[in-house]
């Protein structure tokens, strides 16, 4: 498994290599989106490496949890690639792109709350169906009202209420409750955190949503330097703190 990791790693970032360099030539100096979109592409390439390649320092039960990271931040780059392109060549918000990485990278960080929980024990399908619902509510209203199929408001009222749904599951609701009850101290410290980027790291989202459509004027380089933020804490990040508790407790 590991010679296959490390040969199939280096061999896609090669595939990529093509679809990274086309972009290059024409990134001019001073579009600091265009910046940050070329930022966060590599960044995810690189963690999407180490990911994968840790999988093979931890123990069975963690394995799925990282390569899932891994996952997130593979998918996330690729989508990254044609969203600076569309960036750099139009000017213009990639949103269709940036809504599906959406609803493929977010339900898999909600799967990594219900695969950690699964890890300490037996956990009932119910915390899993209830995450995914709050998700796609969040990111359905969401795309709606970005791309003008509803009102901008009751795509943000509406995309909040989902998010809502999902903070009141994973601090109040039964996941809340199993963390705290069953979980060693090193699964809660990481459920903690995990659920704390969760409220803070996605709050960065409607921070950027309000700024691009409900201000009167859409700014679009600061919606999407707040969206480009966002991925990093809550992509990368994520993935980081799976990656820290999988490995201290595979040592342990």
């Amino acid at each position: 498994m590991f010679k296959f990791l490390k040969l199939s790693v280096p061999a896609s970032i090669l595939v990529m290599a093509p679809a990274i360099a086309s972009a290059a030539e024409n990134l001019a100096q001073d579009d600091f989106v265009g910046i940050s979109f070329w930022l966060i592409s590599m960044a995810l390439v690189a963690s999407t490496a180490f990911f994968f390649l840790e999988t093979q320092r931890v123990s069975a039960k963690w394995k799925t949890s990282l390569t899932v990271s891994g996952l997130v931040t593979l998918v996330a780059a690729v989508h990254y690639f044609y969203m600076r392109d569309v960036w750099i060549a139009t000017g213009e918000t990639p949103t269709v792109y940036r809504y599906i990485d959406w609803l493929i990278t977010v339900p898999l960080l909600m799967v990594e709350f219900y695969i950690i929980l699964r890890a300490i024990g037996a956990v009932s399908a119910g915390i899993f169906w209830r995450l995914m619902i709050g998700t796609m509510v969040m990111l359905i209203a969401g795309y709606m009202g970005e791309a003008g199929y509803i009102n901008a408001w009751a795509g943000f009222i509406v995309g909040m209420a989902g998010w809502a749904y999902i903070l009141y599951e994973v601090f109040a609701g039964e996941a809340g409750k199993l963390a705290a009850d069953k979980a060693p101290a090193s699964v809660q410290s990481a459920f903690s955190t995990m659920r704390w980027i969760v409220s803070i790291g996605w709050a960065i989202y409607p921070l950027g949503y309000f700024f691009g459509y409900l201000t009167g004027s859409a700014d679009v380089e600061m919606l999407n330097i707040i969206y480009n933020f966002a991925d990093v804490l809550n992509k990368i990040a994520f993935g980081v703190i799976i990656w820290n508790v999988a490995t201290s407790e595979s040592k342990a």
